[in-house]
């Protein structure tokens, strides 16, 4: 059981005269007004510094915060040892079912974490700063995963991720100085999908904008933007098929068809490799959230598994101007006979 956690909210003017109960079962969907209301009269929220047993309307300013009891948290996997580790950039091979940072219902069972107690007891280098990660990869994701021990590493690396995206929007092929190459395995495309032409070797550049769409349980989740949408992203993704068809893994270890695909992004939006594959009408195999058009179903969350989506190589420059190149070693299920 983890330590508990307070999560701290400020009221804008939108919502004075909005009950406490409405306000927090709209800003945490996973949780209905009758919870909020069992919440408050066991003494979890406080306004203002107040605890509060009844539902009161609020004002613009007040400040809340609701003081979560501990909670058991889901098992995840152990973080190997490093694959790099240079004094400062410390690259892991994350792997799928360990999220990155706290979300949801992870305070203590994530990557930082672990990050964090082999620190402490002396396996891991702590003396020019804790490994932060620099970038996210979904829970359920594996794969090559960046941190920084210094914050001006981070935040030159960050920056260069940022500007690996330049020309994305454009025509002609998006600039990028960063190469990240990703493994995944696809449903067979359904008819009509551009996919269906690709032969083993063959590549297709997939754009398809990405925004938010409405969502029963979060409000709005990323999905491929609705056309016309202001705030839509740019993405780019380049899909490289290596293996058409057969496969033996499904959502619960069956057999299931699939395809497996190399998959080069020039962009970095949420979920865009899930989002792309769904939007070309081949959804990765075991996706239970993105659909055939890069939907997302209203049941479903982000965070849920049975996809398998690999983060393998990636090649950055240094600041030294030279190039690093790195590798994460693939699952069995992800592999081609000339990977050797």
């Amino acid at each position: 059981m983890n330590s508990g956690y307070t999560y701290c909210d400020r009221v804008g003017p939108e919502a004075a005269g909005e009950a406490l109960t409405a306000f927090y079962a709209g800003r945490y969907r996973h949780s209905d007004a009758e919870v909020w209301r069992q919440r408050l009269a066991a003494g979890e929220i406080c306004r203002n510094g107040q605890r509060l047993r009844a539902d009161v309307a609020l004002a613009a300013g007040d400040r809340l915060s609701w003081h979560r009891p501990p909670w058991h948290e889901p098992a995840v996997p152990a973080l190997p040892g490093p694959l790099f580790d240079d004094g400062d950039l410390v690259v892991f091979n994350k792997p799928s079912g360990l999220p990155v940072l706290p979300a949801g219902g992870f305070l203590e069972h994530t990557l930082l974490a672990q990050i964090e107690r082999r620190v402490a007891a002396g396996e891991l280098d702590g003396a020019a700063g804790l490994p932060r990660p620099v970038h996210r990869l979904g829970r359920f994701t594996s794969g090559l995963l960046l941190c920084a021990r210094r914050a001006a590493t981070r935040a030159w690396l960050s920056a260069l991720l940022r500007e690996s995206t330049a020309g994305a929007a454009g025509p002609g092929p998006a600039v990028a100085r960063c190469r990240k190459t990703y493994r995944a395995l696809l449903q067979p495309p359904a008819p009509g999908s551009p996919l269906l032409a690709l032969r083993p070797g063959d590549s297709l550049d997939l754009t398809a904008p990405i925004g938010r769409r409405p969502h029963g349980l979060l409000g709005q989740v990323w999905a491929a933007a609705e056309p016309g949408d202001p705030a839509a992203l740019p993405a780019r993704s380049t899909v490289r098929l290596l293996l058409r068809g057969g496969g033996s893994w499904g959502p619960g270890g069956e057999a299931a068809e699939s395809w497996l695909v190399e998959v080069a992004i020039a962009t970095g939006r949420p979920h865009q490799i899930r989002i792309h594959a769904a939007a070309a009408g081949a959804p990765l195999l075991g996706d239970p959230l993105y659909v055939g058009g890069g939907m997302a179903r209203s049941e479903a969350l982000p965070g849920e598994g049975g996809y398998r989506l690999h983060a393998h190589r990636l090649r950055l420059p240094t600041p030294e101007g030279g190039v690093l190149e790195l590798e994460a070693p693939l699952p069995p299920e992800l592999r081609v006979p000339s990977d050797g």
